[in-house]
């Protein structure tokens, strides 16, 4: 395979969450850019070695941390040596719709499943006898509940339900959705209905998430040390956490540190900034970053600050606003409020504010990109490429992963 076609992978991630609404795997969407997948003497056989690679190279297994990573597998790429390079107990292979149920495909999951890989069932909207012998190997059944009325979801689930499978609901867009799933009996979901405003309609931003996100726009914009402490002031808890946590990273140093002004100067602005970004995905929440939601807001707020670095090397303050721009797109879908609502009592430099609520400028542009590797939208990927010159496919997969693995890390800390 040739350095190009591994340069054109590009790579998404969607999550799939439990009963609780907690993360419980990703779906990895590898993508070749334009290339027909239909080129099977070329790009099945590209992209399979380029998924099998980015276990290795990108580092893909250590991002996903202990999560699952679900893969789809066409025909071509089921019968291909190379997927047995890929760690089993790190994947789900997902085998897409388009595959037939012939002898030699149920031979292969057979062999497959002996060699320890968990199979999926991808997009079942009905029961086809041709399918029975197929549908037995497999552990998760997963159902599109886009296209089936209330009866018809009913009705296959409870031909499911005897077969003992784990039944994962996609492409659920909405509360009703959910709720309507759970009822049946639905342990996975996947879909957007969590990054929708109408899913926590009416939720305002309370006042220490106000007070997080004024003291990061400060910090953004440089403002004086004394203007933060003033900021910080009104806020004991934070206050005190602050100065404790400082402590405890100055734990080598004999000097105690007892005021605001002497904390911020030894954390250092960066390390403040990290802290009070990583207080905002927790806070009011008791599960730390592992609510999806915020983990795809730490995902992205991440994946724009290493690409922004890549942009403009050396220019922290882009990266950083780069950073504010992505944690802040998915603040509608958190709070339910606009997002000019939002930005309007922040302070934010301009460049954020345009990227956030007009789309415009480097960060808008970063912003699509983004939400684009999030969908696995490869049009929407090749036109914001397109927006960033200097900027390759290859760069964004590290980026991706990195972002990934850093999002895992922090969902840590917040939980412990």
């Amino acid at each position: 395979m040739s350095e190009n076609a591994a340069d054109q992978l590009f790579l998404g991630r969607q999550p799939i969450l439990d009963r609780n609404q907690q993360l419980f795997a990703y779906e990895l969407l590898f993508r070749s850019g334009s290339r027909n997948f239909a080129d099977i003497t070329c790009g099945v056989q590209a992209t399979a070695t380029v998924i099998a690679n980015a276990f290795t190279e990108l580092g893909v297994e250590a991002a996903l941390g202990e999560y699952r990573g679900f893969i789809n597998v066409d025909e071509a790429f089921l019968f291909s040596d190379l997927l047995e390079l890929l760690p089993r107990h790190s994947v789900v292979l997902e085998i897409l719709e388009t595959v037939p149920p012939t002898p030699a495909v149920i031979e292969r999951c057979i062999a497959l499943k002996a060699a320890g890989f968990t199979l999926a069932l991808d997009d079942v909207i009905q029961l086809e006898p041709e399918f029975a012998e197929l549908l037995a190997l497999v552990e998760i059944v997963k159902v599109d509940i886009q296209p089936l009325s209330r009866i018809q979801l009913m009705q296959l689930v409870m031909k499911l339900k005897p077969m003992g499978k784990q039944l994962l609901a996609e492409k659920v867009d909405s509360r009703e959705q959910m709720e309507q799933c759970l009822k049946l009996g639905f342990t996975l979901f996947q879909g957007y209905y969590f990054a929708k405003p109408t899913i926590i309609s009416g939720k305002k931003l309370d006042h220490s998430q106000i007070s997080l996100m004024k003291l990061m726009g400060l910090l953004l914009g440089d403002a004086p040390t004394s203007e933060i402490e003033t900021a910080l002031k009104p806020e004991p808890g934070l206050t005190i956490n602050l100065l404790r946590m400082t402590n405890s990273v100055g734990s080598g140093s004999s000097e105690k540190i007892t005021s605001l002004g002497h904390a911020i100067t030894v954390l250092g602005r960066r390390q403040l900034q990290r802290w009070l970004q990583l207080l905002v995905f927790s806070a009011g929440n008791p599960s730390g970053t592992s609510n999806p939601l915020l983990l795809l807001s730490a995902t992205r707020g991440r994946l724009m600050e290493l690409l922004a670095g890549k942009l403009q090397p050396g220019d922290i303050g882009f990266a950083d606003q780069a950073f504010m721009a992505g944690i802040m797109s998915l603040m509608p879908a958190l709070v339910g409020q606009p997002i000019a609502d939002i930005v309007a009592p922040l302070g934010l430099t301009a460049n954020v504010r345009d990227a956030l609520c007009a789309g415009s400028g480097p960060l808008g542009a970063l912003l699509r990109l983004a939400e684009s590797s999030e969908s696995g939208d490869i049009s929407g990927l090749t036109v914001a490429l397109g927006e960033l010159p200097g900027l390759s496919p290859k760069a964004l997969n590290h980026a991706q992963t990195q972002a990934l693995q850093w999002s895992n890390s922090i969902g840590q800390e917040a939980a412990a």
